[in-house]
């Protein structure tokens, strides 16, 4: 059984922000600018939002969850047991291969500079076979290497080439606020919600 992404997700509606609309359409700059993620085609990532408890900075900002199993397997057997990922799909039935999520108020609540670099982070995960698995480092350490502190300072240094190559303002504007500043200006902010995947046991399977 599959999650279907709302009809809402693939167009702006006419009052308030949508962010997870706002953010594809920043990803997508992002993709087509920089070499790094031309791969990525955003028609085949979903974008949600989730609440988090409180604006608090410390916590998950974002992630990217892989719809596939490593090199983009649909199956992974473990202990006997052979599993599946529901699958996510978009308005039109098309199977979604990475789920990418912004956690609210807290993704917001960050300096405009820590946000950019936050998205460079989640979207260089996407694996450069664009399978529905992740980049896979060399080594134990294979998200991020050995430091993840390095790791995020080329993120930011790859935010910075971003707003050097002029991309239109109105495409990040919105991220210069707080997620306050966000409801003040916009009085509403929503976006699209989609339940986590789950791993399903592949029928048949031992149990």
């Amino acid at each position: 059984m599959g999650r279907a992404i709302p009809h809402s997700a693939a167009s702006p509606a006419p009052a308030g922000l949508d962010f997870t609309y706002r953010m594809r359409l920043l990803c997508g700059d992002v993709a087509a600018r920089l070499p790094e993620f031309r791969h990525v085609d955003l028609e085949l990532v979903a974008l949600r939002i989730c609440q988090t408890r409180s604006g608090a900075m410390y916590g998950v900002h974002a992630s990217l969850t892989p719809l596939r199993f490593q090199h983009g397997e649909r199956t992974q057997t473990r202990r006997g047991r052979t599993w599946t990922i529901q699958s996510v799909r978009d308005a039109d039935g098309r199977e979604m291969l990475y789920l990418l999520s912004f956690y609210l108020p807290r993704f917001c609540n960050q300096p405009l500079a820590e946000k950019l670099a936050t998205v460079m982070h989640e979207l260089w995960h996407v694996s450069p076979s664009f399978d529905g698995d992740v980049r896979r480092l060399p080594g134990r350490c294979f998200a991020h290497g050995h430091s993840e502190e390095s790791f995020h300072g080329e993120m930011r240094a790859l935010a910075n080439t971003w707003l050097s190559l002029s991309p239109p303002r109105e495409l990040y504007a919105f991220l210069e606020c707080d997620f306050q500043a966000l409801r003040s200006r916009f009085r509403t902010v929503f976006g699209t919600k989609i339940p986590t995947p789950k791993l399903i046991l592949v029928p048949g399977s031992r149990p």
